[in-house]
């Protein structure tokens, strides 16, 4: 069961124009674009005339008309026009979703009525230009939420699967805690390592080599938003617990878990860094890293839903590393029980 009231990240902000986007979300076929004007719009993306996908539409001004007969729609999804007559059928409107734009990220509210502001994920550090630079993108995962769920809430993954480039050792070998807040429905897991090698990822873009303090506290906020606070100080200066600390390097890694159907979800991610901001070279280098993460990821989460697929019949076995994401999994079912009840 897909949760639906809620926000979901529907669009990197840069791939809006008014060629419209095809989008499937919570099992919903969304057309995305922007008019002419630079408004962005997300409208349902199937015509009430014949069904044909209004993405393969045309803006015009304010308007996206059908590709197939031309039905005309404004940005509230209203059909405003009918080519060969004036009057317009009553039941030739069409859903517009709710977007909001933060950044890189364009986000949609996938509940019906009006949506809830107040469960919007704040992300300043993807606005704050002048403080940080931000580079982000967009995967699609041949495989269920859940997996990508469970493959961010436990990093020590990255000490096998990453081990090129953010995995290390003691990854895998420091403890974490975990904790849950059930008020807010938010799970944290925090890691700190010390006194630990500098994984390339970090090493050349800081400039730190060697041994290095480093921190990972992740805060996930089901259903579709995760954040991880990545922090790299030299060896006996030690990030702060309240943040307070300019001699380490901050890095906010964000990632948009968006369900595209059974069996299919879109991973956005997002990297906000507060040091060499503006370097281009950076960028580059970052993106090039991250993108080679988040395919590793793919590939892995492909094979463990293909496998799924083959109704073998298996059991898990989870350990003190697990602690996280049970604890996600234990929330998003809250979650669905309190839906279904409503």
């Amino acid at each position: 069961m897909f949760l639906r009231n809620h926000w979901y990240v529907a669009a990197l902000s840069a791939e809006l124009e008014t060629k419209p986007l095809s989008r499937q979300i919570l099992g919903e076929h969304i057309a995305i674009y922007r008019t002419e004007s630079g408004e962005a719009v997300a409208l349902t993306d199937q015509c009430p005339h014949r069904g044909y996908p209004l993405s393969l539409g045309t803006v015009v001004g304010e308007r996206l008309v059908c590709g197939y007969h031309g039905f005309t729609f404004d940005c509230s999804g209203t059909c405003v026009a009918v080519p060969g007559q004036d009057r317009i059928p009553g039941r030739a409107d069409v859903r517009r979703y709710v977007l909001v734009e933060q950044g890189l990220w364009v986000w949609v509210w996938m509940g019906r009525g009006e949506p809830d502001v107040s469960l919007l994920p704040a992300t300043p550090w993807l606005v704050d230009t002048l403080h940080w630079s931000a580079i982000g993108g967009v995967a699609k995962i041949d495989a269920g939420f859940e997996f990508l769920v469970d493959n961010l809430l436990d990093l020590s993954h990255e000490t096998f699967l990453h081990n090129g480039s953010i995995g290390t050792p003691e990854v895998a070998t420091t403890p974490i805690e975990v904790e849950v807040d059930d008020e807010d429905d938010v799970v944290r897991v925090y890691r700190h390592m010390n006194s630990v090698d500098c994984p390339p990822f970090y090493s050349r873009t800081t400039g730190l080599e060697g041994k290095v303090d480093r921190w990972q506290d992740i805060e996930y906020f089901p259903p579709g938003f995760y954040l991880l606070h990545a922090r790299i100080a030299p060896v006996g200066q030690p990030p702060l617990p309240d943040g307070n600390d300019d001699h380490a390097f901050h890095m906010k890694i964000f990632y948009g878990l968006t369900p595209s159907a059974e069996g299919k979800v879109y991973d956005f991610w997002a990297l906000a860094r507060d040091f060499c901001v503006g370097d281009d070279d950076i960028d580059r280098f970052l993106e090039k890293m991250q993108v080679s993460v988040v395919q590793e990821d793919v590939d892995a989460l492909n094979i463990l839903q293909a496998r799924a697929n083959e109704s073998v019949e298996m059991s898990e076995v989870s350990v003190k590393i697990d602690r996280g994401g049970l604890a996600a999994r234990r929330v998003l079912a809250a979650m669905g029980e309190t839906a279904l009840r409503e």
